[in-house]
């Protein structure tokens, strides 16, 4: 089913081209830290891949171990053809729980970004504070399976049943 073109498709952003400073910037930094690589793909709530999305991320614990880096703990990441993404992140310091990263999802349609993360599922995940205000049945959407070493696999799916858990950061008024 092809859905009509919205008027937030028809203009703008063009992301991939005028965020490319930001994607070389934030594509490899060397840190003293280890790194960790989440592979995923950003999907649409009918499961097709997102091709011209834009996946920000930062890293809170990699500020210290990336401080000679002009965006220490900040990745920004197109998806590709296939919807695909890698984030390459920096683990600093931190206390066992917390999310590997803090994600902004940016995609065609989306009028306003989202907000979520991504927690990794061989960490200490009961002592999450932020993970336990999530409803138990929806806390799988922002786990990363590990695949390797210091290897994660973690879809995002804007909508749907599989639909991850994303963020309001805006308070009430």
């Amino acid at each position: 089913m092809t859905l009509p073109v919205t008027p937030s498709q028809t203009i703008g952003p063009f992301s991939h081209e005028a965020w490319q400073w930001a994607c070389e910037a934030s594509a490899s930094v060397e840190a003293s830290a280890s790194t960790l690589t989440i592979h995923g793909i950003l999907r649409d709530g009918d499961g097709a891949p997102i091709t011209d999305g834009m996946i920000e991320a930062w890293t809170p614990s990699a500020a210290e171990p990336e401080s000679g880096h002009a965006l220490a703990g900040f990745r920004r990441i197109p998806s590709d053809d296939n919807g695909a993404f890698k984030l390459i992140l920096t683990r600093g310091p931190s206390d066992a729980g917390e999310p590997a990263a803090l994600v902004t999802v940016f995609a065609r349609g989306l009028l306003v970004h989202q907000f979520t993360a991504v927690f990794l599922e061989d960490d200490n995940l009961d002592r999450s504070e932020l993970l336990r205000q999530v409803p138990a049945e929806r806390r799988s959407t922002l786990i990363a399976r590990k695949t390797g070493t210091n290897a994660y696999q973690w879809e995002i799916c804007m909508q749907g049943a599989a639909e991850t858990v994303f963020f309001d950061y805006g308070g009430a008024a």
